[in-house]
């Protein structure tokens, strides 16, 4: 079976839905030896910002000498991407190989979801590879969601805002405790979640695990400077640090990041690896600029408070250059509250539209914002949505591409003009 079979397979998994349970994906990882116990883990949930922690830890971690597994979702451009080893996606090879040692498994009652697909596949890489460090991203939730299988040493919970509310519940401390289920029985836990109802669902959860917790700005802080930045965390006080990725929050998630490091690696924790792990760490797809004259950064934005943190970033960045926005958002977001911050900056738009069968329809998008933006136009395919953006940009105007991962994925593949697979699951 060849690559593109295994990925046509794999997507057709999608009209299953999300399943969240955990007794089938117990199933498979048993069949194929438990390959999830093989490799110690980090286990990382929130609601924004888990990718970008995923991504420094991980480059920390290679750093300081260890071979580090990531998997994280979704991917932008290929399904590789979810799957990563010591800073490289898997092969077209590995991906086919690990799909078809899946699909050989004695299935229970009922089929995979493709998400629990996936999480055996990144397990059975992870062990295969022998690696030291495996960083889990989960892809909803917490306490049902398929990664939630692990006995990690560390995990973390960056930030919880309302999202995914017929899965996960209504209220913040509904959404809390989903994602509070991934903290296990004297397992360190590290937060940067602030909501009072939600933090006090931490708490509690943390007291009945009896699992350290360590709070940023409480257990752990970070001095801002004009050399960078510095982290005082449990036993290392670390200066004159500098983040690859764009924006402040990124410091935050940085903070996150390095509390993990000192609690999992402790003696082995370095300035230099520190250093090196966040200056070379690289996240596709957010607050990334891809030009600066004129100005292009992609993000993908996808909820109120996302879109919250790229404005702040724009209006200190844009620094009077007049802003197109090229925007697509999923039919399930608040869009009214969410997008309003970035309007308020833009003086054109380009309402665009995902390939992926969630995408809102622009024409919803459309009447939404002509009241508050003096040019908007319709362009339906994100492709060609970015060239009429930019094809007529001067160097001194600005462009952002943003508002879902998906958008953002589809504007990166027709800039590296790997049009030939956009799979977008």
């Amino acid at each position: 079976m060849n690559y593109n079979t295994c990925l046509k397979e794999m997507y057709a998994l999608r009209r299953f839905g999300i399943k969240l349970g955990l007794s089938t994906i117990e199933h498979i990882l048993s069949e194929l030896d438990n390959p999830h116990k093989k490799f110690a883990s980090i286990h990382i949930a929130g609601t924004n910002g888990k990718g970008s922690v995923a991504a420094m830890l991980a480059n920390v971690l290679k750093c300081s000498g260890f071979r580090v597994g990531l998997y994280t979702s979704p991917h932008l451009i290929r399904f590789n991407e979810r799957i990563v080893i010591d800073g490289t996606p898997i092969d077209d090879h590995q991906v086919a190989s690990l799909y078809q040692a899946v699909k050989k498994v004695q299935k229970p009652d009922r089929e995979l979801t493709f998400f629990e697909y996936t999480t055996a596949m990144a397990f059975q890489a992870f062990a295969e590879q022998q690696v030291d460090w495996a960083i889990i991203e989960t892809g909803m939730g917490g306490r049902l969601d398929a990664t939630n299988v692990l006995t990690p040493k560390a995990t973390i919970i960056t930030t919880i805002g309302l999202e995914h509310q017929a899965y996960l519940g209504k209220k913040i401390c509904d959404i809390a405790y989903e994602k509070a289920g991934i903290i296990k029985p004297y397992c360190p836990v590290i937060t940067d979640v602030r909501h009072p109802n939600a933090i006090k669902t931490i708490i509690d959860r943390a007291h009945e695990q009896f699992a350290p917790l360590y709070q940023l700005g409480q257990n752990i802080r970070i001095r801002h400077s004009k050399k960078g930045f510095s982290y005082c965390g449990l036993k290392y006080d670390w200066r004159h640090l500098h983040c690859a990725l764009n924006g402040q929050h990124q410091i935050r998630n940085a903070a996150l990041a390095l509390c993990a490091y000192e609690c999992t690696v402790d003696k082995h924790a370095t300035w230099q690896a520190v250093d090196e792990g966040l200056r070379t760490v690289t996240w596709p797809g957010r607050m990334e600029i891809i030009s600066q004259d004129p100005l292009i950064i992609i993000d993908g934005a996808h909820n109120f408070m996302a879109i919250k943190q790229l404005s702040v970033y724009l209006k200190s960045t844009l620094k009077g250059r007049p802003l197109t926005l090229v925007l697509g958002v999923l039919d399930d977001k608040p869009y009214e509250k969410m997008l309003m911050p970035l309007l308020k900056l833009s003086e054109s738009l380009i309402i665009t539209q995902p390939k992926i069968d969630r995408g809102m329809d622009a024409k919803i998008l459309y009447d939404f914002a002509k009241p508050h933006v003096k040019n908007v136009r319709i362009v339906k395919n994100v492709a060609d949505a970015y060239l009429e953006a930019t094809q007529n940009a001067k160097p001194s105007d600005a462009i952002c591409i943003t508002g879902s991962l998906y958008v953002v994925g589809e504007a990166k593949a027709a800039l590296s003009e790997k049009t030939d697979e956009i799979f977008l699951a």
